[in-house]
């Protein structure tokens, strides 16, 4: 019985190793396809926070002189992906002295300006990686990068990226109706972590300039949004559908207006004139999942609120297989365990005392 005994052990150790095993390899994988991009690049870059899906447009618009690096010395946003055949617009606020937009690898060079709505732009023609920076505030983080096609960026293919990174993030039940006719709506943008973010108004969208870029972003409580005009599409404001925030209508690049969001929720706002048009956007505070803040009152979908479908899903299965093979050594360890006790083969047959 020994012989049996210890072949039942060894495969109850031989069970929950393959269990841990899966999981350490599920898990590694895991994290090597949602490693960041870039990283190395923008080691030292404080506003970058992933690349930017900008794919579908034609022109594509980036602030020089965004917030980031300790001042107005950023390029926002900092990665974009857009499609082979894309111009990219370099538009100045005329913030944080004067800036240049220089690629590393010498395919493109801008002058260097200080004027606010000074324009530089290129049209990116082939698929890859294109890197550039300021080159006075290089050494302080102020670079960008271009991703163009499916180009691999940091090592990833265009398949592994994250989901956040493709679609623009997750798209809460609740902001549905809301951004119906958003044209530039692609999911809430992650701005966690900054203790101000910028949002450009008069961004691409809508048919021409009339839109907030992003259009949805979700930020941590005590961050304070600015949103800055670049002077396109006419005349904008900012007004906020509870009444919680309300600019003025201006049409002057470089203007700006800011809000700092205390409390959590989900705040809804459009721009007055062009709301109808789809001129709108949404800043989600902290774990709001889209029910408070003036809100549509629907919830995120799930029974997990800002946990997504996708995420629950992923969970299941890396739970299902570390747990399966260690169900499978329960099981042969119960069935030795509730087997009739050996009995002491020189008392066997003589009752007990």
């Amino acid at each position: 019985m020994t012989t049996n005994r210890f072949s039942r052990r060894a495969v109850v150790r031989t069970a929950v190793g393959v269990g841990a095993t899966a999981a350490l390899g599920v898990g590694s994988s895991t994290v090597s396809a949602q490693s960041p991009t870039l990283s190395s690049w923008f080691s030292n870059t404080s506003n970058y926070d992933g690349v930017v899906d900008r794919t579908g447009q034609s022109e594509v618009t980036i602030t020089v002189g965004a917030s980031g690096n300790g001042g107005n010395f950023g390029f926002g946003p900092a990665a974009v992906r857009v499609d082979p055949g894309t111009t990219v617009v370099w538009e100045w606020n005329g913030k944080g002295s004067s800036h240049n937009v220089v690629a590393e690898d010498g395919s493109f060079k801008s002058e260097m300006v200080g004027t606010s709505g000074h324009t530089f732009s290129h049209t990116f023609e082939e698929a890859g990686v294109w890197k550039y920076a300021c080159t006075p505030h290089k050494p302080m983080g102020m670079k960008g990068a271009v991703v163009v096609g499916d180009a691999a960026v940091g090592g990833e293919s265009s398949a592994t990226q994250s989901t956040a990174e493709k679609s623009g993030g997750e798209k809460p039940a609740a902001l549905k109706s809301w951004f119906s006719n958003t044209s530039n709506y692609d999911g809430v943008v992650d701005r966690t972590g900054n203790d101000e973010v910028t949002v450009e108004v008069g961004a691409q969208g809508n048919g021409a300039s009339f839109a907030f870029g992003p259009a949805a972003i979700r930020v941590d409580p005590g961050t304070t949004v600015v949103w800055e005009w670049n002077g396109k599409g006419g005349a904008h404001n900012v007004v906020a559908e509870d009444g919680s925030f309300k600019s003025e209508m201006v049409g002057t690049s470089g203007h700006s207006f800011s809000h700092t969001f205390e409390e959590t929720g989900t705040y809804k706002y459009a721009c007055t004139p062009h709301k109808s048009m789809g001129m709108k956007g949404a800043v989600l505070v902290g774990d709001a999942g889209g029910g408070a803040g003036g809100s549509d009152g629907s919830s995120n979908s799930g029974a997990f609120g800002g946990v997504s479908d996708s995420a629950l899903l992923f969970g299941g299965s890396l739970l299902g297989a570390f747990l399966s093979p260690i169900a499978v050594a329960v099981m042969l360890a119960l069935g030795d365990d509730d087997r009739p006790p050996e009995r002491d083969e020189q008392t066997h047959g003589h009752p007990s005392d």
